[in-house]
């Protein structure tokens, strides 16, 4: 990934976009916020009428969903010349290295209320229900990709992973031979999602209380597409086989030993948190 820095913040970037991540110096790690563009026809202006709006300097606003969590909301970005409006490969571009994520794809957090969620994100935000999972999961849609989003019902809210676009399953294995010699290890994966059909890898980061997720065959849906309602079991979650290990979920000292040193694989069971040492 690409990266400029500039009083104390590190912006990264997957390709010729200004940059999808915001990284910032001497504050406690963890997530800090998603930002959305507006659609074309959807001037600011009218969309600063929702709830609860605080101003930015930049013209941007800000709004929080019923778990905290900041969004922020910019401006349809109108390409400045015709090149830019190609698809990113046929740009032309002297500073694009390939190799890396095509682009950040969406997010996934946990959350102690799906419901209220759901009616924020789908009746403030304008997003669209793509599916659910039982009563406890659900993913929304802006465009044909199946999801940016998908919130997971575990009784408390948390950031739980961003997942990057990595084109197949070849860059994939590249990208995960790449973090094993960093020292780095799958929580979960490689598994086919049934829910959205990705090919999807996880890794923890540990720096951070949070995944990451490599991802590549999204479904895309079709304009008259009708949400599903899927069962909670195995298959829904992983067509190609295991569950993700107990700690998957978790992000406490112990979940992440009990997955650098396989200990659940290895027969040892993941104590509830309330007994973790």
């Amino acid at each position: 990934m690409e990266r400029r820095r500039e009083n104390g913040r590190a912006y990264l970037a997957c390709n010729d976009e200004p940059y999808c991540l915001e990284l910032v110096e001497g504050i406690d790690p963890g997530f800090d916020h998603v930002a959305f563009e507006l659609r074309r026809d959807c001037p600011i202006d009218e969309a600063r009428a929702l709830p609860e709006v605080s101003e930015d300097s930049d013209g941007s606003f800000w709004v929080r969903d019923p778990d905290g969590r900041a969004i922020q909301i910019l401006s349809f970005h109108r390409p400045s010349a015709e090149v830019d409006r190609w698809p990113q490969h046929a740009r032309p571009s002297s500073t694009v290295h390939v190799g890396g994520p095509r682009r950040l794809g969406h997010v996934n957090h946990l959350t102690g209320d799906v419901d209220a969620n759901v009616a924020f994100y789908r009746d403030v935000l304008g997003m669209k229900v793509s599916d659910w999972l039982g009563e406890i999961g659900v993913w929304l849609h802006i465009d044909s990709e199946h999801h940016v989003m998908a919130l997971v019902e575990t009784g408390a809210s948390h950031f739980h992973h961003l997942a990057f676009d990595v084109v197949d399953i070849g860059k994939m294995r590249d990208l995960l031979d790449h973090l094993a010699r960093h020292g780095r290890w799958v929580s979960w994966g490689p598994t086919r999602h049934g829910i959205a059909g990705n090919i999807a890898t996880y890794v923890r980061i540990t720096e951070e209380p949070c995944h990451v997720e490599l991802y590549c065959d999204m479904e895309r849906l079709a304009d008259d597409h009708v949400p599903r309602i899927y069962p909670d079991d195995r298959y829904s979650s992983n067509t190609w086989g295991p569950l993700p290990p107990r700690s998957y979920f978790r992000f406490d000292p112990v979940a992440v030993e009990f997955e650098r040193e396989s200990w659940e694989t290895r027969g040892r069971v993941l104590p509830p948190p309330e007994e973790a040492p």
